[in-house]
């Protein structure tokens, strides 16, 4: 049988699918609030400096800084404002940028050694990293001392990964990589745990076992693949743009009026209207994956665009920060929706490759977010008027690469070489009226 028949066979999301998806999404509220821990643990408190003060040293801004709100941060520990502010947007910067060299390492890696030990989420389990940061906030709601506060964020990390140990390497890659052996192993294992003894799973042979050892494409091929090449600049700069927006909204939300830790939650919780708006416009013909990144995009840009001309008012239900949380909501579902786009667009075979490189560049946008609002420094608008003009260069650069709703995903680069693989300019599609083609008149 091939592989999608094994998969109906032995239970598509069964109990076996189910404990890996609840282990996922452990893991992405742990790794929520970590991206998110600078925010409170950086927290920048109200505080006035006496007159006449020269603050050239560190001495200086402790005798001459007064902190008027009574927060627990690196900030008021070590005094860091005025020109030792960069410490704490270079703290959030270097968590990304220790994820960014994961991607450099792992993504390649796990092509050749497997999915199991680096592996990347599904679209479901996203919702959760929105619910991890509020549950983050109530946490900084109850454990104010910053030291604390990171101490009961990372504990978890060890138990988590004990618990992806447990989780079995993708018999997708193991069937492209050649080792159908091992593919079926894991495909009966699954039917095992999903109640299935009883099946017996026999693959197709993909190649002949006497032959030479089969080696997949190294990540040059993303490079020296005419097709490949493009659509892997073009989706870097997509994920670049979706990271630089998505964070750089976050941490400039938390310093806004109001109550820290609120914000905090609202800028999590408003994420969780996007999933299934995304998986609504998505499966739909007339949008799909290609034009709802865009669109999504575009929204996402106008309305920080649109914050640099409206005030904040405290009390006010639609002000900048209303504005901020819609662009907050929008970039969501394009980041979401992107995740699966680019799956859908690499071959399997070097698909982790990809994502690896996709996501590199997203952890870019990540290093460079904790100091876009440091640019309300040269002016007001300025943090927000960056977050529009990536939002929609991005959303009009994505318009270039080809659709893949209802399209075959390939296995193999030479699946690309074929139209329906590599096809840009996707075929009319008739809305308010059938195919004309249905009405010719029969000669």
């Amino acid at each position: 049988m091939d592989l999608e028949a094994a998969f109906q066979l032995v239970g598509e999301f069964g109990i076996h699918q189910k404990r890996m998806v609840t282990i996922l999404i452990l893991l992405q509220i742990y790794m929520a609030c970590q991206s998110m821990l600078i925010v409170l643990v950086g927290a920048v408190p109200n505080y006035r400096i006496e007159k006449g003060s020269d603050l050239t040293s560190e001495d200086d801004l402790i005798k001459h800084v007064t902190f008027t709100e009574d927060i627990s941060s690196i900030v008021t520990e070590w005094f860091l404002v005025k020109h030792q502010a960069y410490k704490v947007n270079l703290a959030g910067s270097l968590f990304f940028a220790g994820v960014l060299i994961g991607n450099v390492f792992f993504g390649p890696l796990s092509d050749r050694i497997g999915r199991r030990p680096v592996f990347l989420i599904g679209t479901f389990t996203n919702m959760t990293f929105a619910v991890g940061i509020a549950l983050f906030a109530a946490l900084g709601y109850y454990v104010r001392p910053w030291r604390s506060l990171a101490t009961a964020a990372n504990s978890p990390g060890v138990l988590f990964f004990l618990l992806c140990v447990t989780l079995p390497e993708s018999p997708r890659w193991l069937y492209s990589q050649g080792l159908t052996e091992q593919a079926e192993q894991v495909l009966q294992d699954m039917a095992s745990q999903n109640g299935k003894d009883r099946v017996v799973v026999k693959l197709k042979r993909c190649m002949d076992p006497g032959g030479p050892v089969f080696t997949g494409p190294g990540v040059l091929a993303l490079v020296t693949h005419s097709i490949l090449r493009w659509r892997t600049v073009v989706l870097m700069y997509v994920w670049y743009a979706c990271s630089l927006v998505y964070y750089g909204l976050t941490m400039n939300g938390s310093e806004s009026t109001g109550n820290r830790y609120f914000r905090v939650a609202m800028f999590g919780l408003v994420e969780l209207p996007a999933y299934p708006l995304c998986m609504y416009f998505i499966n739909k013909q007339w949008a799909g994956r290609r034009k709802s990144v865009a669109s999504f995009l575009v929204f996402a840009g106008v309305s920080c665009l649109l914050t640099t001309w409206i005030p904040i008012h405290e009390g006010s239900w639609f002000d900048a920060t209303t504005l901020a949380l819609l662009g907050k909501l929008m970039v969501s579902a394009a980041f979401n929706i992107v995740y699966v786009y680019t799956s859908e667009l690499y071959p399997t075979i070097i698909r982790n490759a990809g994502l690896g490189i996709c996501s590199m560049s997203c952890r870019l946008g990540g290093i460079l977010a904790p100091f876009v609002p440091s640019l309300r420094g040269v002016h007001q608008s300025m943090p927000f008027m960056a977050f529009a003009l990536t939002g929609i260069s991005a959303g009009c650069l994505g318009l270039i690469l080809p659709e893949t709703l209802n399209r075959p995903i390939a296995e193999t680069l030479e699946e690309l070489q074929n139209p329906p693989y590599q096809r840009i300019l996707e075929k009319e599609v008739y809305l308010f009226e059938e195919d004309p083609s249905k009405h010719k008149v029969p000669e």
